[in-house]
């Protein structure tokens, strides 16, 4: 996700991306290991979404 999207998201909606996010990362560390991912980069990229979206969590909606 590009970070103009996710600041464009609301809470609820951004809880629910980052179970999504979770999810594909699991899926990516499994077939990392089981020699199957295509694109590694997938994983690193799915990790610095979910950070974003943490971060906006924390300065939007807690502040």
């Amino acid at each position: 996700m590009k970070k103009k999207e996710i600041n464009k998201l609301t809470k609820s909606q951004a809880i629910k991306d980052i179970d999504k996010f979770k999810k594909d990362l699991f899926n990516f560390r499994f077939q990392k290991s089981n020699g199957q991912l295509t694109s590694p980069s997938k994983i690193k990229e799915s990790k610095k979404t979910i950070a974003r979206l943490k971060t906006l969590i924390e300065r939007k909606f807690n502040a």
